[in-house]
């Protein structure tokens, strides 16, 4: 499996709703957290979008030269940028990081902020006009020459002369529940996402997606958006919870709810009927805790427990065919390292194949008496869980 981390340039601290703990996001805060998850071992980042964040195609460009190997996922806007000009900055992005782009088609789901933004569509019409786009997108980065005249866009010799560095275009990730976000992921993307709902909901979305891919010859690959809060015991795990959210009256909770009703997206509508703005019914599957959700928008949901919880869980989401997890904390300078450190030696990652540079996974920690290696728990932990999923695989096979 991939594991990417999170930039947090809408804000960033201790405690969800609060200016108590918080801390100013500034660039080379945004830094730290990228060079962190690049020394790690995460595969990317994803880089939210939106009038509360800082632009994410400028984070991302003043980023990669300060990183390594990671990835970025980058948001594109279809109805806020023309799809040849969408084109060429993808083209040069992937170029100038040397492949290390990633593509986050985001429609958008809130109507007062896109008419903000100037655009006066209502839901299924941008599914309509992201069609469009990503039609014209993808022949301009495959080095065709584009006309094309649909009901929203029009384009005549559309071309992008400096190609990208991945074939034929770095890989469309998507995130939508609707019915019309549906058919645009089956036409066009590589990487479905979902948020972080319980497995039974996750399943059927990801059964559908499979269905509807199929009956255009096409097959997908899925990820999954989620929070952690892991910790070495569950108890510990718990109370961190409890924490993040202690500063939330009542009147903030309701006010984030009013916000996300009037918002237009499907999957957020889903986020919301999780806990409805219920702080007593918060735990809705086995260590998958709402409590974000109260007032964050978008993915609302955290892996809450000990590393062999989480890593369990995730397990049960990897095995509904989830191959991309992309995941945060709060702050997230802190639980990157704290990821790394407690859950990455329990899962099969697929960095963990580099096996001759040691701090690629984890810092493997001070030297014993200024002479030996510390043990190396982290390997005899994930020999046992490859040893179990072996057991498993075999099982099952008969």
């Amino acid at each position: 499996m991939e594991i990417f981390w999170f930039i947090p340039t809408h804000g960033d601290g201790r405690y969800m709703g609060t200016s108590d703990g918080a801390r100013a996001v500034t660039y080379n805060y945004c830094k730290q957290i990228a060079q962190a998850a690049d020394e790690l071992g995460f595969n990317g980042v994803l880089l939210p979008t939106g009038k509360s964040c800082e632009d994410s195609w400028i984070v991302a460009s003043t980023l990669v030269p300060a990183t390594e190997r990671l990835k970025f996922l980058v948001a594109v806007r279809p109805g806020l940028v023309q799809p040849t000009l969408a084109a060429r900055m993808t083209a040069t992005l992937d170029r100038f990081s040397k492949g290390r782009l990633l593509i986050n088609v985001v429609a958008g789901g809130d109507p007062v902020e896109l008419a903000g933004d100037g655009l006066f569509l209502d839901h299924d019409t941008r599914y309509e006009l992201t069609d469009e786009f990503l039609h014209i997108w993808r022949k301009e980065l495959a080095g065709e020459s584009v006309d094309y005249e649909g009901e929203h866009l029009h384009v005549q010799g559309g071309t992008v002369l400096y190609p990208p560095v991945q074939k034929p275009y770095p890989p469309l990730y998507f995130g939508g529940s609707s019915d019309a976000a549906m058919d645009v992921a089956a036409d066009h993307v590589d990487v479905y996402l979902t948020w972080g709902e319980p497995p039974d909901l996750v399943r059927c979305k990801l059964d559908r997606m499979r269905e509807l891919a199929a009956a255009k010859g096409r097959v997908l690959k899925f990820g999954i958006r989620l929070h952690l809060i892991v910790r070495r015991t569950e108890e510990e795990a718990w109370q961190a919870a409890d924490d993040l959210i202690s500063h939330l009256d009542e009147e903030t909770i309701a006010n984030a709810q009013r916000i996300f009703a009037r918002m237009d997206s499907e999957g957020q509508k889903r986020m919301s009927q999780l806990h409805n703005g219920d702080r007593s019914h918060l735990v809705i599957s086995p260590n998958l805790w709402a409590g974000i959700g109260l007032v964050r928008g978008g993915a609302g949901t955290a892996l809450v427990g000990s590393p062999e919880q989480v890593a369990e869980r995730i397990n049960e989401y990897a095995a509904l065919g989830i191959d991309t997890f992309i995941l945060s904390g709060y702050p997230h300078l802190e639980e990157a390292y704290r990821t790394a450190e407690l859950l990455f030696p329990l899962l099969p990652l697929r960095n963990q194949e580099n096996h001759d540079e040691r701090s690629f996974i984890s810092p493997f920690g001070e030297m014993i008496a200024g002479n030996e290696l510390p043990p190396d728990k982290g390997k005899k932990q994930q020999d046992a869980v490859n040893e179990k999923a072996t057991v498993s695989g075999a099982h099952k096979s008969q």
